[in-house]
């Protein structure tokens, strides 16, 4: 790793659509996005060679990954997580998390500021994945999934703003791949435990079954 690439972070972030950047500090090098879902597994890997191939540098001159954390799906967030993880043994750099919904806020706020606001994505079922902020993009509490009537009022902004009739001002702003890039140094690191906020469909079941068949006198 050269001296110039002391900071070069790549970014990753499954919680909607998959989208991949790389960034040195304060400025963008590469980014995609690739919208659609059940596409995390196939298009991930791809899109990460094709923005580090894009910035002029190899995955070894990563300083870093960086990955968004959700609120999201069990299985997009799992894609990006343990693709963030695996990249970062192989190349034995550190790997941060940060909260999806804050790097929504983060853009948001760097473009509007002076007045506070809620970031909506989609978490399907009918329901929306949400957190407020204040007008510098603060988060003000925990991310929280709840039907679309529950989303506090007023100015709501991110991927589902415009998915429900909801109260208030709606602005759509999808999560930036840059902005992912450059968490690094404007996001604390809050490890990689994905924000689910749900469990999975799939469950073990607690219940105990006989097989045998009951004998007949």
């Amino acid at each position: 790793m050269s001296e110039s690439d002391s900071g070069l972070w790549l970014g990753i972030d499954t919680s909607t659509s998959v989208t991949a950047a790389v960034a040195r500090p304060g400025h963008v090098l590469a980014s995609r996005a690739v919208t659609g879902t059940n596409v995390h597994v196939e298009q991930l890997m791809p899109l990460v060679s094709k923005v580090v191939a894009e910035s002029g540098r190899v995955l070894a001159d990563l300083a870093g990954v960086v990955v968004g954390i959700g609120p999201g799906p069990f299985t997009g967030l799992r894609v990006g997580i343990v693709t963030a993880q695996t990249l970062a043994y192989v190349l034995d750099v550190p790997v941060r998390g940060v909260c999806s919904l804050d790097i929504v806020a983060l853009t948001f706020a760097a473009t509007h500021p002076g007045r506070g606001f809620t970031v909506v994505s989609d978490a399907r079922r009918k329901e929306l994945y949400w957190a407020t902020y204040d007008q510098a993009g603060k988060r003000l509490g925990e991310p929280q999934v709840t039907l679309p009537g529950d989303v506090p009022t007023g100015l709501l902004v991110g991927p589902a703003a415009d998915l429900y009739e909801l109260a208030g001002d709606r602005i759509v702003v999808a999560l930036d791949p840059g902005a992912i890039a450059v968490a690094p140094e404007r996001l604390a690191d809050l490890g990689t435990e994905p924000l689910y906020l749900r469990r999975p469909d799939a469950q073990v079941s607690t219940s105990v079954k006989t097989v045998l068949t009951e004998r007949r006198s």
